[in-house]
């Protein structure tokens, strides 16, 4: 081990032992509260209080204008310490306030850098600096079936190479007594569905065209964009009756107990199946969406409160670097559902789906990153309220809802 490393591994061992001395109390502002989100988050209280951090929670329901209800702790003079948040107009408001906190020395100084994925690295730095510490790893869009009614069904959900011959086995999935896609038919599930869709079926420069940090608004008129909501269409006259505003991990459960034979949505779905008792590989298969062109990458991450005394600071570098330590990362993504953020995470932790998301990961060219991690969240929210309407009224065509958006583009962007 050379000088700088052991200096560098000194001086985080430091930190930690003098958080645990002081023994302080840091507020925890988060919005996870399925069975395997609230398992993964015992990995962190459990590793922060062996550093004698003491945890208080504050927990919101998910994907609800969160970064709202942040800022409004904040200049109410009760602002949380650990915070869930990706948005970097959320940090720059902080960065006015002189409440940011970038922890770029201290993760240089530690070495976690250089075992992070670009995907990683991306998503949590902003104008150079590194705003945000990462948990997991997750593709919004892959595709979970339950191996056992796809066996029933006679059909092989890995086999199809485009969304064509998915959707031409749903009358066989149908007659086989399954529902052949489970959808959770609430707003930010139909949104994920959507930017989901987008990468898969436009690839890395539509995605960016239209969820990037400068959306390009002739981009609406690409007819890959059309081709999206035709199949948001053709989903929604494939959903259940219960899918009305069901959640994600209900949506699950319904694979999981053999009602469906698959579901479309964030991989922190493995979490579900692990919590039942199930296997990958053996009980559930994943892949990506059938024919994908790209995926979007979802790094969970939180950041930290600036503007604190020194004791308060320390202890919430300190409960950063124990999240992105290896062991700790890779017991946490295991809870979750999730796929370690660092490359150099315990192999034991990783499964099937892990491998394949690491894989898939390799390539550069094949990954966007989550619209929360880079475009305006009132562009965003745009996106996502046409999309839930098209969903929501089958008589909005597709042309009608991409000439909404243009609508809503010039209000917001120009």
């Amino acid at each position: 081990m050379n000088k700088f490393k052991q200096t560098a591994i000194a001086s985080v061992i430091g930190t930690l032992a003098f958080a645990s001395a002081q023994a302080e109390e840091l507020v925890i502002f988060q919005k996870w509260s399925s069975p395997a989100e609230v398992r993964a988050l015992r990995v962190l209280q459990e590793n922060a209080a062996k550093l004698g951090i003491e945890w208080i929670d504050i927990t919101i329901p998910h994907d609800t204008g969160s970064n709202v209800s942040l800022l409004n702790l904040v200049t109410g003079g009760k602002p949380p310490n650990i915070f869930s948040e990706k948005n970097p107009a959320v940090y720059a408001d902080l960065e006015e306030m002189g409440l940011a906190r970038p922890m770029t020395k201290e993760f240089e100084e530690a070495g976690v850098l250089e075992h992070l994925p670009a995907a990683v690295r991306n998503s949590i730095t902003m104008d150079g600096n590194v705003m945000v510490f990462p948990l997991g790893l997750h593709i919004d869009g892959m595709l979970f079936f339950n191996t056992e009614v796809a066996q029933k069904a006679g059909v092989d959900p890995e086999a199809w190479a485009t969304l064509d011959e998915m959707f031409a086995d749903f009358d066989k999935i149908r007659d086989a007594g399954y529902v052949p896609l489970a959808v959770g038919a609430q707003s930010w599930q139909v949104g994920y569905l959507t930017h989901a869709l987008v990468a898969s079926i436009g690839g890395q420069a539509l995605f960016n065209d239209i969820y990037g940090a400068e959306p390009d608004i002739a981009a609406l008129d690409d007819p890959r964009l059309a081709e999206t909501f035709d199949w948001l269409r053709k989903f929604q006259k494939a959903a259940d009756a219960g899918s009305v505003n069901r959640d994600w991990n209900m949506t699950t459960n319904m694979v999981i107990n053999g009602d469906a034979l698959m579901q479309i949505h964030g991989d922190w779905m493995k979490g579900e199946w692990r919590a039942a008792g199930k296997t990958a590989g053996e009980d559930f298969g994943c892949t990506t969406i059938p024919g994908a062109v790209a995926v979007a990458v979802t790094v969970d991450g939180w950041g930290i409160l600036g503007g604190q005394p020194e004791a308060k600071d320390a202890a919430e570098i300190s409960f950063a670097l124990m999240a992105v330590d290896p062991q700790v990362n890779a017991d946490f993504a295991y809870e979750k559902g999730a796929t370690p953020i660092r490359t150099d995470a315990p192999k034991d932790r990783l499964d099937i789906c892990s491998e394949k998301t690491l894989a898939l990961l390799e390539d550069p060219e094949r990954q966007v990153q989550n619209p929360h991690s880079m475009t305006d969240a009132d562009w965003q929210s745009a996106i996502w309220e046409v999309a839930f309407n098209f969903w929501s009224d089958e008589a909005m065509t597709t042309e009608m809802a991409i000439e909404e958006l243009k609508s809503n583009f010039d209000i917001i962007l120009n």
